[in-house]
């Protein structure tokens, strides 16, 4: 579902040439849980965002589902990003202005998808918030405000899921949870999905840990 071929990624920064990624090759396969590990700056946010077709690469090809993101124009990604990829975010990033439901509902409302209301209420059930849909994200706790974010990442069925940091605002407990949410939507969506973290027990979760280090692949586990 996701391929990086030889990708490297460039900026500048003062006037001086940053590489952010240095001739990186990855895949990760539908229903394949994989962790990106390493110290701040070692390129994770890097890579999520090119997998995200959030950024171009430099040289070299990144691949969602088939499709190359260097050949597609800002609409064209748009709709890709729409239809392939979910995000989920350390900081939850919720609108406070909607209700846990509408939350939800607001990709399906923008992909014009019939039986939004329903199939939010259905993504909802997926991460065990029946019951809670009327309330707003200020009235929930960090890890149920996740759960809404991972429900919200996947109402549109992506066949790619981007988290990082997922679980960086979260108790250990609660943290744990939803890394085991997430293994078990993977496995159930068949999602491809593609977690950055600073922390090695949540990495210890993943089917593949990959290690980065200024912007190189330094090593790869998998169980």
């Amino acid at each position: 579902m996701v391929t990086l071929k030889n990708v490297v990624k460039d900026y500048s920064a003062d006037g001086q040439l940053v590489r952010a990624l240095d001739g990186v090759s990855l895949e990760v396969a539908p229903g394949e849980f994989v962790a990106l590990v390493g110290r701040s700056g070692c390129g994770k946010s890097t890579l999520l965002n090119l997998a995200g077709a959030m950024d171009f690469a430099t040289s070299g090809e990144v691949l969602l589902d088939g499709v190359s993101t260097n050949s597609r124009d800002d609409a064209a990604l748009t709709m890709l990003r729409r239809e392939k990829v979910g995000f989920v975010f350390q900081s939850f990033q919720l609108l406070n202005t909607l209700s846990v439901v509408e939350n939800v509902e607001l990709p399906l409302l923008l992909a014009g998808a019939p039986r939004a209301r329903e199939t939010a209420l259905e993504g909802l059930a997926s991460v065990e918030l029946t019951g809670l849909e009327s309330r707003m994200p200020h009235q929930l706790s960090g890890g149920q405000m996740q759960r809404v974010a991972i429900a919200r990442a996947l109402v549109n069925r992506p066949k790619i899921l981007l988290a990082d940091e997922p679980t960086g605002n979260l108790d250990t407990t609660t943290g744990t949870l939803i890394l085991d949410l997430l293994k078990r939507l993977t496995r159930e969506q068949k999602t491809a999905t593609l977690m950055a973290t600073h922390s090695m027990e949540a990495a210890a979760i993943a089917d593949v840990v990959v290690e980065l280090r200024d912007g190189k692949i330094a090593g790869v586990r998998r169980k």
